[in-house]
């Protein structure tokens, strides 16, 4: 990829960090509060600067990504409060600007580019009187082949995915209760659909806390992805899951879409093409959240690895297909009401652990002025959260017949 860091010590503070580095980091600490910034056109439209200042020196690192082209910075940590990034944006070089909590003790900043950039200058200044510190990028245009050959994601497992086991968690001993992993959708720098000053981040997490203290009062193990405003990678959601050897794995989400009407909750299982267009926009939205995030999902598996997964998801998928049966089921027995086509397929990144049954609920779209109504509603909540753990219970009994004949 062409990545690579760059440490410099504290003493070290006002030293320019190099001339077209995609990665680089500065070792300082604590954390820091956006004062100002802005965006800007440079060399006479040819390029772009960013100018941050923040309270405080922290530790830092930039780079660049492709498809879409973008700007990364990572932070540790900044308090974006305040913070307009449409006010900030005054280049033509630079499409939108994002940023957020990005992980627990991280934050996030992502200029999407309007064409091929590198990174031309970098540096951080911070004052011996106040402590505040200035940061400087200059973007400079490029090829997209020079781009493509100097950007990446740098690798650090400890960045975004948990530690790597030596063998993974023990299964669920027969009898013990499932295991179930809840995935808020969104979180951070990507708050996902909003309406009327509610975002989508906001809510499933507020909707995952209500399901989660549901199913574990009907004796259920429960875990989540995250139980803050923080960013996830789609990646890091998955492998988490795979980390606590999950039985099932339930995404939450609350759309919104652009044209018609949509009313209702509705459940995604895999499907390698989906099951109509609007499920194909939808999977791609949200995989597209990610990438504005910063992550490069292009990395592919070696052949035998791909095999060795279809054929896991060859046995799992019909797993996946009755659970979400059920959990329409049990949604439409609690609430009275689903999607006039409850029970759907998509290519969402989440759905694809191969040993794991999984499914994306879109609890309501916020699109919709009475699902937005519902999501607020604690009274709704619980009916909600009560079918989906009447239909996880109705699908373990199922599952656990077929288990039988599965194994002879």
């Amino acid at each position: 990829m062409g990545s690579y860091f760059r440490i410099i010590t504290a003493a070290a503070l006002c030293a320019l960090l190099g001339t077209g580095a995609q990665a680089q980091n500065l070792a300082l600490g604590g954390q820091a509060r956006f004062i100002e910034g802005a965006a800007a056109d440079a060399g006479w439209g040819r390029g772009a600067e960013l100018t941050l200042s923040i309270s405080q020196g922290v530790p830092w690192r930039a780079f660049t990504l492709i498809d879409p082209p973008r700007l990364v910075l990572d932070f540790r940590e900044v308090d974006w409060s305040g913070a307009d990034p449409e006010a900030m944006n005054r280049s033509a070089a630079i499409k939108s600007l994002h940023m957020g909590p990005f992980r627990s003790g991280w934050s996030r900043l992502v200029a999407e580019l309007a064409g091929p950039m590198l990174l031309d200058r970098a540096e951080m200044k911070v004052s011996e009187e106040t402590g505040g510190a200035a940061l400087a990028l200059r973007l400079a245009p490029t090829s997209a082949e020079a781009m493509a050959t100097r950007s990446g994601l740098p690798r650090d497992p400890r960045w975004d995915l948990p530690e790597p086991r030596a063998k993974a968690a023990p299964r669920r001993a027969e009898g013990a209760p499932l295991r179930i992993v809840l995935d808020p959708g969104h979180g951070g720098i990507d708050p996902g659909a909003q309406r009327d000053g509610h975002n989508e981040a906001d809510l499933m997490l507020i909707f995952a806390r209500d399901l989660r203290d549901v199913l574990r009062r009907a004796g259920y193990e429960v875990l989540m992805t995250r139980d803050a405003d923080v960013f996830v990678s789609l990646e890091g959601r998955v492998a988490l899951a795979h980390d606590a050897s999950a039985d099932l794995f339930l995404s939450l989400h609350a759309d919104a879409i652009e044209q018609g009407v949509a009313h209702g909750a509705t459940v995604y299982t895999l499907a390698d093409a989906a099951s109509d267009a609007a499920s194909a926009a939808l999977a791609e939205r949200h995989d597209r959240d990610d990438i504005l995030a910063g992550l490069d999902l292009s990395g592919s598996d070696d052949r035998v690895a791909n095999v060795l997964m279809d054929l896991a998801r060859l046995e799992n998928a019909p797993r996946g297909k009755a659970l979400a049966a059920h959990l329409v089921a049990g949604i439409r027995n609690a609430v009275g009401q689903v999607h006039k086509r409850p029970q759907r397929q998509a290519g969402f990144s989440v759905l694809k652990a191969a040993d794991i049954p999984s499914a994306l609920i879109e609890v309501g779209f916020l699109s919709t002025e009475e699902d937005l109504r519902h999501l607020q509603d604690r009274a709704w909540r619980a009916s909600m959260a009560a079918g989906i753990r009447d239909g996880i219970a109705a699908w373990e009994i199922e599952d656990e017949a077929l288990s039988r004949l599965r194994r002879k």
